[in-house]
């Protein structure tokens, strides 16, 4: 995302120079920004916000033409962290503990649009939860996708775990619900519940969901995308949080995805965190989220960079010595009278030499002999 706004830190800064910023010496830098942001799928409401923060930033500020490329940098990862942290911490561990101590199962139901590896993540959560020693059941409320519940069955006969299925076409909710009525009278920890993958405008399968969702009323959802479909994938999420009010997503396909708009745009648009990515095709391949790795692969190291709070630079103070000595560009000095004998200095480097010199000279309070 980072390297397209280069050239338009570069063009801006030859003829900002050290001048106090107005609005329309930026424009430049928040039209690249903008393009380079649309083009990374970000969505066009964390555009604007972005844009305004920078805009709010930069204008009356003295930024050196040297300043402006970190500058933008670090209001960037300042302002993107920013949107991270708002969004709700979810501890899934801690959530399932909640109501183990209750003698409850703690149910997740997994929703998306097909092909973007739903079901491969619900078998890489179960095998996550099975590595911390959970119990688990799986429902395979996809009744809809033809091999939906062989390709659930495969996953659950590999991780050793109880699937609770029916025919195809049978009610999703009537899958879902027997599956929590297993997990209660045989004790099991989690239940994951499986669906179909439906296109967020099937008003048909979408009221399938809300259905899933009120008959067995889940302590999670989670939305499951793919990284790499961008755009897309923001408005499937928009659709999806507006229907059913999922509480964390899954990413797919990270590995491959550099751009980083869609994980952003998703928690910006629902207030709510990526819980995981998925990094591979194996079980293990699911990592949690974490906003230093991901800014980082966005805009690189991030060397120094506070991601809490960015401090805007300090206006360059203009020169206001009264030092006698500056000027001065001769450096034969061998008493006091003869600086009346010196001429002015014909640059500033001259000026600077001689005004040390002669502070020293001061200084010791003394002529030397070889002076």
């Amino acid at each position: 995302m980072f390297d397209k706004l280069r050239d338009a830190f570069s063009n801006a800064a030859k003829s900002l120079g050290e001048k106090e910023l107005k609005e329309k010496d930026i424009e430049d830098i928040l039209f690249e920004l903008e393009i380079s942001l649309l083009e990374s799928d970000v969505a066009s409401e964390v555009i604007d916000e972005i844009k305004s923060d920078l805009k709010e930033k930069l204008i009356g500020s003295k930024i050196g033409k040297h300043q402006i490329e970190k500058f933008v940098k670090d209001s960037l990862i300042s302002n993107i962290s920013a949107l991270f942290d708002a969004a709700e911490k979810i501890d899934l561990f801690e959530k399932i503990n909640e109501k183990k101590k209750q003698e409850q199962p703690f149910l997740i139901l997994f929703v998306g649009i097909n092909g973007t590896g739903k079901t491969t993540s619900l078998a890489k959560i179960a095998y996550m939860l099975k590595q911390a020693k959970y119990s688990i059941a799986v429902a395979a409320a996809d009744t809809f996708r033809a091999g939906a519940i062989e390709q659930l069955r495969e996953h659950t006969n590999r991780l050793n775990l109880k699937l609770v299925a029916q025919n195809y076409n049978s009610d999703p909710a009537a899958v879902a619900r027997d599956a929590v009525l297993y997990a209660k009278s045989h004790k099991t920890d989690c239940v994951l519940i499986d669906t179909a993958g439906r296109m967020q405008t099937s008003k048909n399968l979408m009221e399938q969901i809300e259905k899933i969702n009120k008959v067995v009323n889940p302590d999670m959802t989670i939305f499951v995308g793919d990284s790499l479909a961008g755009n897309d994938t923001v408005n499937q999420a928009r659709e999806f949080f507006a229907r059913v009010k999922f509480n964390a997503s899954i990413l797919t396909k990270s590995d491959a995805d550099a751009k980083g708009g869609a994980a952003l745009s998703i928690v910006k648009v629902t207030s709510t965190p990526v819980l995981y990515v998925g990094t591979g095709q194996e079980y293990s391949d699911l990592k949690p989220f974490d906003k230093e790795t991901f800014l980082e692969t966005v805009f690189g190291s991030l060397g120094d960079v506070d991601i809490k709070k960015i401090d805007e630079p300090e206006p360059t103070p203009e020169s206001s010595s009264n030092d006698p000595f500056e000027g001065i560009s001769d450096n034969d000095i061998a008493t006091y009278s003869d600086l009346f004998d010196v001429p002015p200095p014909e640059n500033d480097n001259e000026a600077n030499k001689l005004a040390n010199k002669i502070r020293e000279w001061i200084k010791r309070g003394r002529l030397e002999s070889s002076e």
